[in-house]
């Protein structure tokens, strides 16, 4: 017991500097590795007795258990490239997915309105954004229950739970049954989204995680574009039902391919396991005398009650006390509103002004997708490499400011695009035209939601998934509205001026924000109880 309990402890200064800082402990982005701390303290207290007095010779010791060392390969952060990569590819395959689901009936709505006799144009673009509206509620719960019983096994029961109500949305009998079907499997659908972006924080340094969060910061975005595309096929070859059920056979090979090679990434929960471990192997005797507990247990009351609480209120804290979450989480609302906005107007622009069939207007969505995929390759290895630039200036020491750069350009070019779209439709332009503007927009969205995704993960690493929660719930509330209003917006104002409002609105919200985080993010986060 004594070699094995020495390979994990050591002794430091006080347990209430241990649980300072849980956020720089936890990913080590604040300094070097070798300055990491990776000891634990052992720290004697005497036991009173019965009567008040002390008990000469009885007392604990606390051994609080960290990583073995900077290179312990059990810590997500040293594990292989290998090992990385695959779980970002399993986590990106399940924010691919459920996306997909959420804009592929659309094209089948017209088979589903004549087939449940549904006549009210709201209720029928509500059985597809009653998807994302399950977005906007399954990641306040996921997102905090992950970082009780840990990032893995919350993601796979939730997806489990996505993949039988998908499944089950393809038997519905009426609009009832399908679009209380569709809300709950998009509360499965949202753990990703919530999840996600709280894994990859885990696993990859800061300056790695560029390339992986461009990979899983693009799958919800090309997800809702592939999906129209796909469905439309689907459905014109065979029946709106196998809309759902051939995503379901996907996302339960996915969900194979998790079970087996999705593992935990959740410090906090990873040496809690260690310290059971320890506990486990104590003396009898020694046990009731010795406290074992890991870096990240504080003073505060760790009952399952009191955390299921703070955990589910804590969304809604960031959210009403962190400028950060405030003014990038309305942008990306802005933005996720947008892009349910084109996916929708896309049919009618193609089909109702330039009179092409449902077949071929279909296809101008390729141009969403090759802005969105483009523009996400391209940043990829520019992030980490501007990153790795800007730290090496900065005497080694990272900041999440530095994966700003990027998000100036898409600042400029998501308004650009937003008025070559409407007003080359207005002036009846060769489609090439509003192709053009649409993948400027497909660029400026992608863009600028790499870059706050990445921000906000090396800003709230600790709590990555409670801040991409409240994030979450903003941006879902707006895929869900955009679509509704669109329609009235551009039938009252026409293209042009529709989009032109879009442009300035973008500009408003969006143009400053670079500028004040890069500015003074620094000055922000030191004032935050959250931010690191």
């Amino acid at each position: 017991m004594s070699t094995m309990t020495d390979s994990r402890l050591s002794t430091a200064n006080t347990a209430e500097e241990l649980g300072t800082s849980p956020t720089a402990t936890l990913h080590h982005d604040n300094h070097p590795p070798e300055a990491s701390r990776y000891v634990a303290q052992d720290t004697s207290t005497r036991l009173a007795n019965p009567n008040g007095k002390a008990d000469v010779g009885k007392h604990t010791s606390d051994l609080v258990v960290d990583w073995d060392g900077p290179d312990d390969p059990e810590n997500p952060k040293n594990w292989s490239f290998r090992r990385k990569w695959a779980a970002t590819a399993i986590i990106s395959g399940f924010t691919f997915i459920t996306p997909v689901s959420s804009s592929m009936v659309a094209p089948a709505t017209g088979q589903l309105a004549t087939e449940f006799g549904i006549h009210s144009s709201a209720i029928i673009a509500f059985t597809t954004s009653i998807f994302v509206l399950a977005y906007a509620i399954g990641p306040l719960f996921l997102g905090p229950l992950s970082e009780i019983y840990g990032r893995s096994r919350v993601l796979q029961l939730a997806n489990l739970w996505y993949l039988v109500w998908n499944l089950v949305c393809g038997f519905a009998q009426n609009e009832s049954q399908l679009l209380g079907f569709r809300f709950l499997a998009g509360l499965g659908g949202s753990a990703p989204l919530a999840i996600g972006g709280g894994v990859l924080g885990d696993c990859w340094h800061p300056e790695e995680r560029g390339k992986a969060i461009a990979l899983y910061s693009l799958a919800p975005l090309l997800g809702p574009v592939i999906g129209p595309i796909a469905g439309a096929w689907i459905a014109d070859r065979s029946t709106w039902r196998w809309v759902f059920w051939s995503t379901s056979i996907v996302d339960a090979a996915i969900q194979v391919l998790g079970l087996f090679f999705l593992q935990e990434t959740f410090a906090p929960l990873l040496l809690e396991r260690k310290a059971k471990t320890i506990r486990l192997s104590m003396d009898v005797e020694k046990a009731p005398h010795k406290t074992v507990r890991t870096i990240f247990d504080g003073k505060q009351d760790h009952s399952w009650s009191a955390i299921m609480t703070k955990s589910l209120v804590r969304p809604f804290t960031l959210f009403a006390q962190e400028p950060i979450i405030q003014l990038l989480g309305v942008y990306m609302a802005y933005l996720y509103g947008l892009l349910y906005l084109f996916l929708t107007t896309i049919p009618s622009i193609f089909e109702g002004i330039y009179k092409q069939p449902v077949g071929i207007a279909g296809l101008h969505y390729i141009a969403l997708g090759v802005g969105l995929t483009g523009a996400s390759q391209l940043n990829a290895g520019t992030m980490d490499k501007i990153y790795v630039h800007l730290k090496n200036k900065n005497g080694g020491v990272g900041k999440p400011e530095f994966r700003l750069p990027s998000m100036f350009i898409g600042t400029v070019l998501l308004p650009i695009g937003l008025l070559i779209t409407g007003w080359t439709v207005e002036a009846h332009a060769h489609w090439i035209a509003p192709d053009i503007g649409i993948a400027l927009v497909g660029a400026g969205v992608i863009l600028n939601f790499q870059c706050i995704q990445t921000y906000i993960v090396d800003g709230f690493t600790l709590y990555a998934a409670s801040a991409l929660a409240a994030v979450a719930f903003l941006r879902s509330l707006a895929g869900c509205g955009f679509p509704l209003f669109a329609p009235a917006m551009y039938s009252a104002l026409g293209y042009g001026k529709g989009d032109t409002v879009l442009a300035v609105v973008a500009i408003v919200i969006g143009c400053p924000a670079p500028w004040v985080f890069w500015r003074y993010g620094e000055r922000i986060r030191n004032a935050s109880r959250h931010a690191r």
